[in-house]
């Protein structure tokens, strides 16, 4: 299936985003924070629509090296989406206006005592990305068409929880929860279907 970068599947997904019957974490028991889903032009000269992923930095003292969405914690009395938007700016250098979110998807429960909230936005121009080399290691554009393939996405079993694990394909690595199943539930969203995500499991290495 194809995700041309268009104003027409911008405002898809937007109506889709609109649509969709967010399940909140409701608890208090964990901190708050927010990553930014952001969609870019895929630049492969495809015009299909990516999606933004980083590679944490090396040296950081949590998930060092390994494939995030931009995020990070909620500052006191900051809403999820100007939440977004600053890490968004803090780690990529890029200023995006409200007005290019397109919504909110599901509450990701992590193993770390994080609720993250997914925030889905749209990025028109990708020149102004700096990368803060104190944070971020590498930036890559995932086409949505690929991972929305049948194959992109696994469910496996582990010894230490009951909890299906998710595994989704980016060329030749995967990427685990929580940023593959916020991912999932995106590809879900374009393609027509309401999935939870919350229950998916991540990997025992990122249990801290």
């Amino acid at each position: 299936m194809s995700f041309p970068f268009a104003p027409a599947f911008r405002e898809t997904i937007a109506a889709s985003c609109s649509a969709f019957p967010r399940q909140a974490y409701a608890g208090d028991d964990l901190r708050r924070a927010a990553v930014v889903i952001a969609l870019v032009d895929a630049g492969d000269g495809s015009d299909e629509t990516g999606l933004l992923l980083t590679r944490r930095a090396s040296h950081l003292r949590a998930h060092a090296g390994q494939w995030a969405l931009p995020g990070g914690r909620c500052d006191p009395g900051e809403t999820f989406e100007a939440a977004a938007l600053r890490e968004l700016e803090e780690e990529l250098g890029v200023v995006l206006p409200p007005a290019d979110v397109l919504g909110l998807l599901d509450d990701y429960p992590t193993r770390s005592g994080y609720a993250v909230t997914p925030v889905v936005a749209w990025l028109d121009d990708v020149r102004a990305l700096k990368p803060n080399p104190h944070e971020v290691a590498s930036v890559h554009r995932v086409r949505l068409d690929h991972i929305g393939a049948d194959d992109a996405v696994t469910f496996e079993t582990i010894p230490e929880s009951p909890r299906p694990l998710v595994r989704m394909r980016v060329g030749d690595d995967h990427i685990h929860a929580p940023t593959a199943a916020m991912v999932y539930q995106l590809r879900e969203l374009a393609l027509g279907r309401i999935t939870r995500v919350a229950h998916l499991e991540q990997p025992v290495f990122a249990w801290r």
